[in-house]
C-alpha cells in the first residue's frame, strides 16, 4: 500500500509526498512547521483545500468513514480511556474481538503483566478518564487498542511527549511492535522515538527541507544533525 500526499495551501506549501506500504516516517520541526497539519489531513480530519490526499492511489474523500476509520487510527498524547474495564477500552480497537484476542493484543505490546497484576485483572475498572492507571499504563492500554485494530496506516502524534524518560522506556517496546510492517507516521520532539523510523522529513514553514534515514541525516551535519545533538546534550 502506499500513501500520497498532495497539497497547495498556504500551511503546506506545494507539498508533495510519497510514503510506501510497511514504511514508518517521522516528521520533526519546530512548532508550527506543518507536522500536526499532515497528520489530521491524513486522518481526514479536515480536508486539503487543494490538491489530494490518496491511500493506494484513492482520494479519501472517496472512502466511506467506517472503512477510513479502520485503515487508520491515531494514538495521542491524551488518549481517552472511557470508564469501563480494561479490556473494554482495549476492545474499542475493535468491538467483535474475544477475550483471548484482547489478551493477545496486550501481550504484543509488553501490557500484559501490570494489566494481570491488577485488582481484577483485565476486569479491573479504569475509572474515570483511566485515572487508576499511571501515564504509561495508559498509553500501552491506548497502543493495545491501536494494536487490535490492525490499522493499514497508523499516526502517533506526540505519543510519549507526556510521559517521564522511565515511562518512555516502558512504551519503547511496544511502539517497536505496533510500527512493524506497518505504515505509519510519527511526531516526536523526543528523538529517542524517531529514531525508530525507516525515514525521517525535517519540516519548515509546510516544506520539507531534509529526507532520509535517521542516521544518515546525524552524519549530514544538517538541520536533524543539530536537533539530535541538542537532544543528546539535553540527556547527559
Amino acid at each position: 500500500m502506499t500513501f500520497h500526499y498532495r497539497a497547495d495551501k498556504p500551511i503546506l506549501p506545494a507539498l508533495d509526498l510519497d510514503i510506501p506500504a510497511g514504511q514508518t516516517v517521522a516528521l520533526v520541526g519546530a512548532t508550527g512547521a506543518g507536522k500536526s497539519t499532515i497528520a489530521k489531513l491524513v486522518a481526514r480530519f479536515y480536508d486539503p483545500v487543494d490538491g489530494t490526499v490518496t491511500l493506494d492511489g484513492v482520494d479519501l474523500r472517496d472512502v466511506n468513514d467506517t472503512d477510513l476509520r479502520r485503515a487508520v487510527v491515531m494514538v495521542t498524547q491524551e488518549n481517552h480511556l472511557f470508564s469501563g474495564t480494561v479490556a473494554d477500552n482495549i476492545r474499542f480497537g475493535r468491538p467483535t474481538a474475544t477475550d483471548d484476542e484482547v489478551a493477545d493484543a496486550a501481550r504484543a505490546i509488553g501490557a500484559h503483566a501490570f494489566i494481570d497484576a491488577l485488582p481484577h485483572g483485565y476486569d479491573t475498572d479504569v475509572h474515570r478518564r483511566g485515572g487508576r492507571l499511571s501515564a504509561g499504563q495508559r498509553q500501552l492500554v491506548a497502543f493495545a487498542r491501536a494494536f487490535l485494530a490492525d490499522p493499514t496506516v497508523l499516526i502517533l502524534d506526540e505519543a510519549t511527549s507526556s510521559l517521564d524518560v522511565p515511562s518512555e522506556r516502558l512504551v519503547q517496546h511496544a511502539l517497536r511492535t505496533i510500527l512493524r510492517e506497518r505504515t505509519a507516521l510519527v511526531i516526536a520532539h523526543r528523538l529517542s522515538t524517531v529514531e525508530i523510523a525507516d525515514r525521517v522529513l525535517v519540516l519548515e514553514a509546510g516544506r520539507i527541507v531534509e529526507d532520509g534515514p535517521p542516521a544518515t541525516l546525524i552524519t549530514s551535519g544538517g538541520r536533524y544533525a543539530r536537533l539530535h545533538t541538542l537532544w543528546h546534550d539535553s540527556l547527559i
